[in-house]
Formats: structure tokens, sequence, C-alpha cells
């Protein structure tokens, strides 16, 4: 059974069991900080367990992605473990319980609809004390008690020992589910967990039963698919043993399952994979938290490709392979594959430039160990060598695992403290000391007045040198006072003020702040907490502590603010509108008269529905509908059917603003107050963020109207650099590419045909309307695969490529049209041999492999070729041997290799197939004379 069979057959199984089908969870929940990764497929349904949802369902299934680090160590060397992997689900939220779980999934194994594995085959076990699930295997399935074992705490209860060791919460015993394989170990594939009790303090009688018990299942998918096709690892279902081989190919090393190098392998396939996910989600490799744990997987499997002897990134090539093999479940991946491939490519470029000298000082580390007898790597040895040369510490000791040393933890992290750089997380950074902190202690509130006004009198109350953005450059000091410098960065803060701060995806506010003979100039406004701070710089005079000022916001940039933000509210009507309820906000940017919108949803939106938004919103903006504010009670904006998104958490009371009847939404933004003042709407893209978010890009007010103007010009242009009528611009790209296409063919086939010269018309391009232009313009696009305003650099660039093709192509063939049955008619015989030393100009690397192969196979003898191409003072040579030439010993390799050093350069290859180059053209005739003679010396050698 093929894995994405497996995968809708499970998901299917419980929809007919009364569960609802739910999406993957996103890979990285960002809103939930109690993990860094999704690590199971409950954690989309914490809020159910708990009873913090209203249930619209109580059962359900999902295959979730999962990333788990915690058996790192073991990926790639055993059977099952991965870091990235999916996990099939099922969930009662206070529903079924204990009786119909073990009862489906029993049905679900074993009935030949579904799975249909022997049931002898299967084992299972419960936790020591559940009387009540050995009781239904033995009696309700029917299971031996030989087959029914009773375990502890630590492997069949969750959390693992939780009745002794805790946490207090909701927690209960577990059922593991194991097959049989063919050589008679066993392999857990499924886990039944049955929440159903509260801790409560320690033993005795900590367990309380809880008044509504729920279900929670993981099913392995890459577990139960090698069960499924008999294949000895997860690495070999149909799913990733194409990764495999991709890594195998990538690296030129062959995949031997019991080799270090098919460890290596396999290890490369799941950390490429797992990468792959997460940049896609755009979770780039860095220094903190999931960032660092991408760069350590990324790492991790550069390593192994170093020992496999590559020298120059490999991974993002594999990326291809990873977006196919699981295209089926998640289409998205191959919408990001370039992004994703530049990200990983980039850190792996980081990482190679410094590995070799990270791996001699690791030598050196482990040798004078050796020496003295030392057992424990240094913590200061292992931060220097992350902060010097980026080896992460999790490497190093894996390196050192392999000799048997153990690793100074504390001492690394007491050492990365010194260098203010943990790397992992920001757990270090939770009490924070500084000029801000000492502010908020003494002033502890700004008091802010930009929904009424925005100009203010206030006092300056902190004046801090540095932007904070820096701590290792500025001196992020708390001063009384300090004198214009334009190149010195600063924050003021103020007792009241009307900038406003960037939070809830809106950015600070910009604008000026005056006094008696100085001016500050203020380039963005964020929040510390419950103070505003003003970044910017003093451009005149001197400003002091308790001086007064008069605070003034830049009311065009705050009028093209609130214009965007506006829109966004309603755009989020026109989505909840035509796309569905579920089309919520997964988080925004607001900017001048920019909007970026994150939503759920799980495919793109098509051109009809994106038309259906864009005209609703403007029809919102044309009514001029009114939008007002007011501070309500939380229960009160509730009964008044205001949104709540989510994983939001919000204050009580809440402002609430609403927009006509249409839109009521809890947000502390600022707006316009109507509608109608966003002035023009315009939607520039749709796109995939992550699985099940899309992110739409649009624009307000002038920009609209600019964007506008711009689209039409931009395909006037586009139709103008090929001489058509804009109307007929699609074509005209497509045959441009094509052709440009079919002359590079006939560059690598050698056979070249006639081209006109030039293939721009003259027709006038005139002039459409937007809706015609742009869709155009966007069709051009996505064929030559650039940005809209990239379209007409792009065609002029192609007609360059085909200018440059087409004289290539003239010099291809200003030399004449040599054939095989030519190049074999000017050889000559020696003994059995057919030797063939010509120069053959024009030609490149491919007509000259062809040609050598057309020789070999329609000569009746054995065959010596050697061909040579001048490029202007180089010289390219290409050589080939026949196979039983090889086996008398004789090699191309070494023949190419000794004419291109005659030449002044150097190559080689295989024994039967070599290319090399020379720098002095001028010396062929002698090379290629001194080439004969080689080889016929060699054939008289080994006749």
């Amino acid at each position: 059974m093929k894995t994405d069979e497996l995968r809708e057959k499970y998901l299917a199984f419980f929809e007919t069991k009364g569960c609802v089908r739910r999406p993957s969870d996103v890979l990285v929940p960002t809103w939930d900080p109690s993990v860094l990764f999704t690590p199971a497929g409950m954690n989309q349904f914490k809020d159910h367990f708990l009873g913090k949802v209203t249930l619209d369902f109580t059962r359900a299934t999902t295959c979730q992605k999962c990333l788990r680090t915690g058996d790192i160590d073991n990926v790639g060397r055993t059977a099952y473990h991965h870091t990235f992997f999916e996990m099939l689900g099922n969930f009662s939220f206070g529903d079924y319980f204990k009786e119909d779980t073990i009862r489906w999934a029993w049905e679900f194994l074993t009935d030949k609809k579904w799975l249909g594995l022997d049931p002898g085959r299967l084992s299972v076990t419960v936790y020591k004390d559940d009387d009540e699930a050995a009781k239904i295997w033995h009696e309700g399935i029917g299971l031996p008690t030989s087959r029914i074992a009773r375990m502890e705490e630590d492997e069949n209860f969750w959390p693992a020992s939780a009745p002794s060791q805790g946490p207090d919460g909701v927690c209960g015993p577990c059922s593991e589910i194991y097959y049989v394989l063919d050589d008679g170990s066993d392999v857990e594939i499924w886990n039944l967990v049955f929440t159903q009790f509260n801790r409560v303090g320690d033993p005795p009688d900590n367990l309380r039963p809880l008044p509504s018990k729920n279900i929670d299942t993981g099913m392995g998918l890459e577990r139960t698919a090698s069960v499924l096709q008999k294949v000895p690892t997860n690495y070999h279902i149909d799913i990733l043993m194409p990764i495999v081989q991709a890594a195998a190919e990538v690296t030129s090393v062959p995949y031997e399952y019991d080799s270090d190098n098919g460890r290596r392998l396999r290890r490369i396939t799941d950390h490429v994979r797992a990468a792959t996910f997460a940049v896609h989600e755009n979770v780039y490799p860095g220094a903190n938290g999931a960032k660092y744990v991408i760069r350590r997987l990324i790492r991790r499997a550069v390593l192994d490709g170093h020992q496999m002897g590559l020298r120059d990134p490999f991974l993002y090539q594999i990326v291809d392979a990873v977006a196919d093999a699981m295209k089926p479940a998640y289409p998205e991946l191959t919408e990001t594959v370039q992004r994703v491939q530049g990200v990983i490519r980039g850190e792996e470029e980081r990482f190679f430039a410094t590995i070799d000298a990270g791996l001699q000082r690791i030598d050196r580390i482990f040798g004078d160990m050796e020496t003295s007898g030392t057992g424990m790597i240094d913590g200061d040895q292992a931060a220097d060598l992350y902060t010097s040369y980026g080896v992460p510490p999790e490497l190093l000791q894996q390196m050192g695992a392999e000799k048997s040393f153990t690793f100074d933890w504390n001492g690394y992290t007491e050492a990365m403290q010194r260098h203010a750089e943990i790397s992992g997380g920001d757990q270090f950074k939770l009490f924070q000391t500084g000029p801000l902190e000492t502010l908020k202690e003494s002033l502890r509130h700004t008091e802010f007045l930009g929904y009424d006004a925005t100009t203010a009198e206030a006092t300056i109350k902190g004046i801090i040198i540095g932007d904070g953005t820096d701590d290792d450059s500025d001196e992020s000091t708390l001063v009384k006072s300090a004198s214009a410098d334009p190149d010195q960065p600063m924050r003021l803060v103020l007792d009241r003020t009307p900038f406003y701060g960037e939070s809830g995806g809106q950015v600070g506010d910009v604008g000026v702040i005056r006094g008696d003979g100085f001016e500050f100039n203020v380039t963005d406004t964020q929040k510390h907490g419950d103070l505003v701070v003003h970044h910017g710089r003093l451009v005149k005079g001197k400003v002091s502590e308790s001086d007064a000022c008069q605070a003034i916001v830049d009311q065009d940039n705050r009028q093209a603010l609130q214009r965007a933000h506006s829109a966004t509210h309603i755009l989020h009507y026109a989505l909840q509108k035509n796309v569905g309820a579920h089309a919520q906000q997964q988080g925004s940017k607001v900017e001048a008269d920019v909007l970026r919108f994150d939503f759920s949803n799980q495919e793109a939106l098509d051109e009809d529905k994106l038309a259906a938004i864009r005209t609703d919103v403007i029809d919102r903006v044309q009514a001029k509908d009114p939008i007002r504010w007011q501070t309500v009670a939380l229960a009160d904006a509730r009964k008044a059917g205001a949104m709540m998104l989510f994983g939001e958490k919000y204050p009580d009371p809440v402002r609430m603003v609403s927009m006509g009847e249409f839109s009521k939404e809890l947000c502390g933004g600022t707006h316009l107050t109507s509608t109608g003042d966003v002035e023009a709407f315009e939607l520039v893209s749709e796109e995939s963020v992550s699985s099940g978010t899309r992110r739409i890009v649009a624009l307000t007010g002038p920009r609209a109207k600019s964007h506008i103007e711009s689209t039409i010009e931009t395909t006037r242009k586009a139709a103008e650099i090929l001489g058509c009528s804009q109307k007929n611009l699609v074509k005209a790209a497509t045959d441009l590419a094509n052709d440009v296409r079919g002359i590079k063919k006939e560059l690598n086939s050698g056979v070249a045909t006639e081209h006109a010269a030039s293939i721009v018309g003259n027709a006038d391009p005139g002039t459409l309307e937007y809706e015609a232009a742009k869709a155009i313009l966007r069709d051009t696009a996505r064929l030559l695969n650039v940005a809209t305003s990239d379209v007409p650099d792009r065609l002029k660039a192609l007609l360059d490529d085909r200018s440059d093709l087409l004289d290539e192509l003239q010099k291809m063939t200003a030399g004449g049209k040599l054939s095989a049955d030519d190049l074999i008619g000017s050889g000559q015989t020696v003994g059995d041999c057919l030797i063939v030393v010509a120069e053959t100009p024009g030609a490149n690397p491919n007509i000259m492999r062809g040609w050598i192969d057309q020789i070999r196979k329609k000569s009746d003898h054995a065959s010596a070729v050697l061909l040579a191409a001048r490029q202007g003072e180089k010289v390219l040579l290409v050589g080939g041997l026949s196979n039983d030439l090889v086996k008398r010993g004789l090699n191309a390799g070494k023949w190419v290799g000794n004419a291109a050093k005659a030449l002044g350069g150097g190559g080689g290859g295989r024994p039967d197939m070599a290319q090399a180059g020379g720098k002095d053209a001028s010396k062929l005739p002698e090379a290629l004379d001194a080439a004969i003679a080689e080889i016929q010396a060699a054939l008289s050698e080994n006749a």
C-alpha cells in the first residue's frame, strides 16, 4: 500500500466513525510559546481538550506534520527515528472513549477493507493498573493474555511517569499496538492515549477522575507504511526512498544500507526534508529557538556530506526531490522550491566556509584529550568552536561520543553567557536590564493620546543613546542630556504622546518632537511594555530630561497607515464572505498605504474569487460607511458579534472597531472615520505562506492609484519591446521563449536550422483598460517566472540571449558541418585500432561527446578519438576510448590530460571519456601530433 493511500484510508476510516477531518496544523505554531515546533497531532486541539473553546465537533481526525529533535542522535542509525514525520491521529473531546477507540483501531488494522494486517502479528501493551483496557483487548477483541503486556508508568502513561513524578494536570494511561516483523522483532505502530485523570499533588490517591474523558491517538505514518510495504526501514518506503536516491545521486555516493554512508544518506534525507518544510514556513536557519534547530539540522547534514568528500553546497539540490515526493499531500511545497533552495544553499555556503578550519581544530582538541587522558570536552573550547567556526555544540558532542568523550554542557552555557550569544533560545533574556528597564521602573506608563490627536504637549522623561538594535555597537546609555549628532541614533521617552507604537501589525508612527532650541526626527515608534519609545535622531540643538516639547505625528504618513489598516478590516470581511468563516487572520503588517494580510485557507484563491474579494472591498469603500470605535467589556464585545481570533488573548475591557454594519473587530490600531477615505484599493498578490495559511498583499490610496497606472504602462512597454499589440503579448512572449529554447537545443545537438535575425514585430502596442492589462501582464509574468514589474527587463534579456545564441550558432557552423562519418574518414588505422585526432571548429562539449559515441558505435575496430575546438586563445579537448582499449589498460583521462598540458592547461576524466582545456591555442597542431604519437605508442605497448 502506498503511503499516500495509507494516509487517505486512515482519514476516510475515521470519517466513517463521525470524526471531522481537520487539516494539519502548521509545523511552527508561532502563537504557542510552549513549543518550538508542532510535536504531535493533539497540539492544535489543546484548547479543545482543556474545554477552553466552544466545541463545533467532538470527534476529529488529522494527519499532522510534526518535528521533534529529542532522538536526533538516532536518526539514520535506527530503522524508525525521524526529526520530521507525519502523525495520523483520531481524537475525542468528551465523546467516545476506550471501548470505541480500541475496537476501531483493531478494525482499521485487520479488516481487509482497510489495512488487512494479520491479527496474529499484533500485540499490545497497557498500563499496569489499566484493567479496563486489558479487559477490552482480551474479552472484546479476543487477544490472548500472552499478547497483552502490562507496563510501568514510564512506558504506558502520558505524560511519562506522571503519576509519581508529575506534572500536575490532565493525564492518563495509554495502550500501544505492536506489529511482529518477519525477523521476529516487533515495531510500535499506534499509541492510544486515554486522558481520564487530573493529577493533583504527589501519590498516593493523586489521580482524580475527569468528568469529561478524552482520546488522543497517534499512528506514525512512515512507520506503518514500512510495515505495509515490507521494507527494512522507514527510509525505504515509497515517499522517502526517492529522496534517499536523490541524495545518493547528488553526493555521487551509492546507497548501501549497512554502510556508514548509507546511514549518512538516510540522515541527510531526514534533515533536508525537515529543513524544507520549516523554511517553506519561513523558519530560516538562525541563532535562536526554532531557527537554531533548523541551522543545526542543515549543518549536521552538511557535515555528513563533508565526511563523504563533498566540499561544495549540495543539500539544496535535494529540495526538488522532497517537494516532488511530498507533493500529493503538500502541493504548496512546490510553490517555494526556489526560495527554500536559496535559503538552504546560503546556510551551506556559510558552514562550508568555516568547516575545514573547525574540523582541524576539533582534531587537535581530540588529539590533546587522548594524549592527556581527558574524557570531557571543554565547554569553553566548544563555545569558541561555535562562535568562531559555526560548529554547533550538538555536532561536537556527537563527534566526541564516537570517541567515548562526554560534553561539558554547563561550561558551554556559561561560556556562551560570557559571549552574550546564547544559541538555542531566548531563555537567558527573560530578566532584562538596561536603560528602558530603569525607565519602566520610574515612569511605568506612557499616556497614549493618538486616537484623538496627532499633536500633543509633553515632557521629556528619558533620553537613551543608541537605538537598541545592536547592543554590541551602541552604548544604550540613559543620559540626562544630549546634543545634536545626525549620525547618532537615539531614543526619547515622553510622559504622554500621540505617536502610535508598533503593535497589532501596524507599524509605528513617524514625525518630529520639538522643544525650546531642539528638534528630534522620529523615524520609528515602538512599544516596550507600557512605555512608548520614539526612535530617531537629534538633528538640532540640545535636549535635556524634563524639557517641555511638542510631539507632532506626520499626518500624511498616519493617514496612509489608517487607510491601509482600515482596508485590512474590510478585506477580512470580504474574505469571510467569499472564502468562508475559516479564513481568519493569522497575521498582518500595516504600513503606509501597504497591507499584508495572512489568513487561514488550504488552497490558493482562483482569479474569480480574488476578483470578487476586490470588488467587495471597493464596494465598501465607495459606500463610505462610518467607522467607529468604543471601549467595551469583553463579554459585551462578544455579544455584539465582534470577531475573536483563535489563539489571541484580549484585554478586558477591549477596543472594538465597527465599520458600518458589516464589520466588528477588536483592534488597538488607528483608523479612518469613513471607509470612503481609503480612496482606492488594489489587490497586488495572493500567495502561500505556509501549510494552511495564505497571504494577500494590497495597496491603498495614492499607492493603489500609482500601481494601476504602472500596470497599464508596464504592459504597454512590454508589448512595445516585442513590437506586438498588448492583446498578443502572451503569445509573442511564448514564441520568443520557445525560440530561445530551440536555439539552445540546436547548439547542444550540433544541428542548426535557419532563424530570422529578429522576431520583433512593429505593431502599435496600444493601450488597454486596467483589468485587461493586469490579466495579460500577470499571465506573461507567470510564463517568464518573474514579477510583473520585471516583465519588460526579462523580455529584453531574452532578446539579448537570442542574439548571443544566434552568434554562437553561427560560429558553430562557420567551419562547415562535420559528421561522425567525416571524422571516421579522416582517421588512421594502426593495427586493429582506428585513431581519430582532429580539430572540430565551433563544436561544444556535448557535440564532441556525441561524435565520439557515434564513432565508437560505427567503427568496426577498436577506436581512440581526441577532438579539439578553439575558443579564442584557449582550446577545448574531449577524448574517448572504446571499452576494449580501456580493458587493455589505456586511459582517456591520461591521454587528454597530456594533450592539455602541451597547451599549457590540464584536465582529465574517466578511462573511457575525458575532457580538458588548454590555454595556448597556437600550439594546437603540435599538441595533436603529440597525441597521435602517444596513442600509437600506447597501442604498440599493449598490443
